[in-house]
């Protein structure tokens, strides 16, 4: 007994489902965290890394695929919001058999250690990564005191 190609996508759509399914249930641990097999990216969050080098903190957000104009920063004290949208239309003419890659926004907060000066924040965006230099508020940087 042979099996076709086509019951055996089916199966394996059916997995995916479930899978897909199930990681919507676990995704309230960690929404950054993806539960799979490494071949699948969660994007409804972006993965962040939070360096600090003394007196300024530099985030690295991965954003593929999200142009600058559709992305923004919102700073206040030490709370900082990072949220975006894409929008992925097919080309002219053209019927859609597969998206994977369709419309998503997000919208992710942090309380950063001390807090910022947002007059002198930098942000860039480079190959899909989000950076922003996050100089500390002149009230957050320790000082020495002199006893006299």
């Amino acid at each position: 007994m042979f099996t076709r190609m086509s019951d055996i996508d089916r199966m394996f759509g059916a997995m995916d489902l479930l899978r897909n399914r199930m990681d919507r249930i676990f995704g309230d641990f960690d929404p950054a965290f993806d539960y799979g097999s490494g071949l699948t990216f969660n994007t409804s969050v972006p993965r962040t890394n939070l360096y600090e080098d003394g007196d300024t903190f530099e985030l690295r957000a991965e954003v593929p695929g999200i142009d600058k104009d559709d992305l923004n920063v919102k700073i206040q004290g030490n709370y900082l919001e990072i949220s975006g949208s894409r929008t992925v239309e097919p080309p002219e003419g053209y019927k859609v058999h597969r998206s994977e890659r369709g419309n998503r926004t997000f919208s992710r907060s942090f309380t950063l250690p001390a807090d910022v000066d947002p007059q002198k924040v930098e942000a860039g965006l480079k190959d899909g990564i989000l950076s922003l230099k996050l100089p500390k508020s002149e009230t957050a940087k320790p000082r020495q005191i002199t006893i006299g």
